[in-house]
């Protein structure tokens, strides 16, 4: 018995691929970032707006194809958190928050992820 959950513990661990993560943090407005892990790149940037509100805009572009970047656009306000997957990128999770003046975005790549809300 002993054999065999040391048999199971061994094929789960070499099964199980680390997830690799990158993560910026933009601090000033109009200062862009990027983040390179996975199968896209991002470059992203925010501005001010007169509500409050920290206006993200994010491309995202496959590095390996020539199609068209995928550009989001959206306003966050403090304390703003969110975190969603690339159509056609099953496996990449990219985090957006919000603290104050600074937006922090993360790419997680690691099994298939579905979209949440924080």
């Amino acid at each position: 018995m002993t054999r065999i959950a040391l048999l199971a513990t061994l094929l789960g661990s070499t099964l199980i691929a680390p997830a690799q993560a990158e993560e910026v943090t933009i601090s000033r407005e109009l200062t862009a970032a990027s983040l390179h892990e996975g199968a896209l790149d991002m470059v992203a940037y925010w501005a001010e707006v007169p509500d409050g509100a920290l206006e993200l805009t994010a491309t995202f572009r496959d590095r390996a194809t020539d199609d068209e970047p995928m550009r989001i656009v959206m306003p966050m306000q403090d304390g703003d958190a969110l975190a969603f997957g690339m159509p056609g990128y099953d496996g990449a999770l990219y985090a957006f928050a919000r603290s104050g003046q600074e937006i922090s975005i993360s790419v997680e790549i690691g099994s298939a992820r579905i979209a949440s809300a924080e």
